[in-house]
């Protein structure tokens, strides 16, 4: 008995690893899925980015450009000179590279802590194997624990965003950011007007689905890895 609580806390554990990974995925694929950057197209349109900027859309997906390969270290400055409110001139300011830069950083380092959590649920799940854990009750009871913690982590967040977006999107900025550079002014910043706070609040519904989606596929994995060791087990009885 202590021998299989003790496979299931670790097969809980690989699966908690593996979802967390799947979650930084699944930011990663919602802000960069698309290498033309069609769903920020549709946005700017959406929110009348164009209009609030005095831009031509075609400019603004340049700066998009600029922007998303700098965030991912493709591009060493945030500096892009383009056509803004009627003048040729650097559309990011002071403020705009320094909290792109804690964006940056954070965005990077979400994505190093992602490939380690993968990693380590991969060693947890071959430590079972190699243990010879009966993976075809542990894993689809790991994972059905590992999604009731984490449906309720998602129901209590749906709820919150919806009731009031704006003070949890500033709880989120006070949490992984020690400064205020993220508080920018319409009258003077051309990012935030590119990026209202409609535009974030889109985004996060499309990492849901990315999440979502991502869920339904390990759980299709582990009940596929569960019906495979059934089907084994029935062979070994018919032997016997």
């Amino acid at each position: 008995m202590c021998k299989k609580r003790f496979h299931l806390s670790v097969g809980i554990l690989a699966m908690f690893l593996l979802v967390v990974s799947l979650l930084l995925t699944s930011f990663q694929a919602a802000i960069y899925g698309d290498p033309k950057y069609r769903f920020y197209e549709k946005e700017y349109v959406k929110y009348k980015v164009t209009d609030s900027l005095g831009m031509e859309l075609s400019d603004v997906m340049a700066v998009t450009d600029h922007m998303m390969d700098y965030l991912i270290g493709q591009e060493p400055e945030l500096s892009v000179e383009t056509n803004v409110d009627g003048r040729q001139q650097d559309f990011f300011n002071a403020q705009d590279r320094l909290h792109m830069a804690d964006v940056k950083n954070l965005f990077l380092c979400g994505l190093k802590l992602r490939t380690g959590f993968f990693l380590a649920s991969l060693l947890l799940l071959a430590f079972l194997f190699v243990r010879k854990a009966d993976m075809g009750k542990v894993l689809p009871a790991a994972y059905g624990i590992a999604m009731a913690v984490f449906a309720a982590v998602l129901i209590f967040l749906g709820i919150a965003f919806t009731v009031d977006f704006t003070r949890c999107f500033t709880i989120f900025h006070e949490m992984f950011f020690t400064n205020d550079l993220w508080m920018f002014d319409e009258s003077t910043d051309y990012m935030i007007r590119m990026l209202p706070e409609g535009f974030f609040s889109d985004m996060v519904i499309r990492i849901a689905l990315f999440f979502v989606g991502g869920l339904v596929l390990l759980g299709g994995a582990v009940w596929l890895v569960r019906g495979f060791y059934r089907r084994r087990a029935g062979v070994f009885k018919k032997r016997r």
